[in-house]
């Protein structure tokens, strides 16, 4: 007889913490739209998939999708907003798939925050990690993509990928809900490479290979954001802080990213995470940050 063995729980603090909602996952007074959501992972993930359609798709499948919604769902921070959005535009359940071109309009965090929030709302610890992706059609690229990190009992910290569970549109040789973490590289994991030589930064960030957003300043970004959530702080992708694109990196600031790199990688001990978002006022978001946001931008925004 085979006994399972489960990976272990994470410590109280830290399933309590990531079980809890954040400012930005809290659905607020939309809560009671989640009373008849499905309770797994997979079946959750395939309502965001429902109800959101990302602000690239249009064009790629030839789907007419209202311009204002094109300049504005995806700056939509908050999600009880989304929620909103969603349902003043149709009174169906949240599991009624909407077509396409009546679908949120956003991108990859938002997918991974809708999906996270339900996680949390039905008791799975969940979280957002922010990195690159190398399985959107460039061989050699990382896309930057942000997906869910969530607690299976069995196997421990698993990632999902809510956007590419249409399998009509996005046929994958992996299961959407199992990324392969060398398909999904960490923010952390994508620094270290770089850092070790094994990796062209120019390789990172948005395509082609070599433009303006790519690059070892935009890896750090990556990094800021990756910190930020594993502290349940999840602001818009274009919300920025700390160091930009024209900062030199001196040794010092070389050593904190090397450090955040480490502690924000695969295996992400939870106490070191706090300490460091808590302690460091270069990765901490704070409340005003600068938003460049391609439709509404650049603007100055106080979080909530």
């Amino acid at each position: 007889m085979t006994t399972r063995t489960e990976a272990p729980r994470p410590a109280g603090e830290a399933a309590a913490f990531y079980t809890g909602q954040s400012v930005f996952s809290d659905p607020g007074d939309m809560a009671g739209l989640y009373a008849d959501l499905p309770r797994d992972v997979g079946a959750l993930g395939r309502v965001v998939r429902g109800l959101l359609i990302h602000r690239l798709e249009p064009g790629f499948w030839d789907v007419p999708v209202d311009e204002q919604r094109l300049h504005d769902d995806a700056e939509t921070r908050y999600v009880d907003d989304i929620l909103r959005l969603i349902t003043d535009r149709s009174a169906e359940p949240l599991a009624s798939p909407r077509p396409y071109g009546e679908r949120f309009v956003g991108i990859c965090r938002d997918f991974t925050l809708l999906h996270v929030s339900m996680l949390r709302h039905v008791g799975i610890p969940a979280r957002l990690r922010s990195g690159f992706a190398d399985y959107f059609g460039t061989d050699g690229f990382h896309f930057d993509h942000v997906v869910t990190e969530y607690w299976d009992e069995r196997r421990g910290w698993l990632l999902a990928d809510a956007e590419i569970l249409d399998t009509d549109r996005y046929p994958m040789d992996f299961d959407p809900l199992d990324v392969p973490r060398d398909r999904f590289l960490t923010a952390g994991k994508a620094w270290q490479a770089v850092r070790a030589g094994d990796a062209d930064p120019r390789t990172f960030g948005l395509p082609p290979a070599g433009s303006d957003f790519t690059g070892r300043w935009f890896i750090a970004g990556n990094i800021r954001l990756d910190v930020a959530a594993l502290n349940k702080v999840e602001p818009l992708l274009w919300d920025v802080w700390g160091s930009g694109k024209g900062d030199e990196m001196d040794g010092e600031l070389l050593a904190l990213y090397d450090r955040a790199a480490l502690i924000s990688s695969d295996d992400v001990p939870f106490e070191a995470a706090r300490e460091l978002f808590a302690t460091s006022d270069e990765l901490r978001t704070p409340r005003t940050v600068t938003c460049y946001a391609p439709f509404n931008g650049p603007s100055t925004v106080t979080l909530r």
